[in-house]
């Protein structure tokens, strides 16, 4: 079963996350920061990762950038979802590492069909 990796400060958040990619038929697990997200891959493998932006400590970026560098993760899909709508903010994911960039609020079919694009199983 695919594994999912979802990272956001928001239980909210994450919890909508997490309900949708269940549903979809994906595994799933939560991180409440880049550092928490980083310890559990380095943990388990994911097949996907589903990163927010503003996070106290490290943020997704960050996480991005510091996961790139596992060799073991510079092919794995990350997602960045975050309220950071401008042009420059959705550079710096895909410089930092992001194969794709959705803005919040996003609905849960979009999110779920990005996911499969990436996996190519769609």
């Amino acid at each position: 079963m695919t594994k999912v990796l979802i990272i956001d400060d928001s239980s909210l958040t994450r919890e909508f996350h997490s309900h949708i990619v269940k549903a979809a038929g994906f595994a799933c697990v939560t991180a409440a920061d880049g550092m928490e997200g980083l310890e559990k891959a380095t943990a388990e493998k994911f097949q996907i990762i589903l990163t927010d932006v503003n996070m106290q400590g490290m943020d997704g970026y960050e996480f991005t950038r510091r996961l790139r560098q596992n060799p073991e993760y510079d092919e794995v899909p990350i997602i960045i979802v975050s309220t950071e709508a401008k042009e420059l903010d959705k550079q710096k994911g895909f410089s930092a590492g992001a194969n794709l960039y959705l803005v919040k609020p996003t609905d849960a079919s979009r999110i779920v069909e990005s996911m499969k694009l990436l996996l190519g199983t769609r």
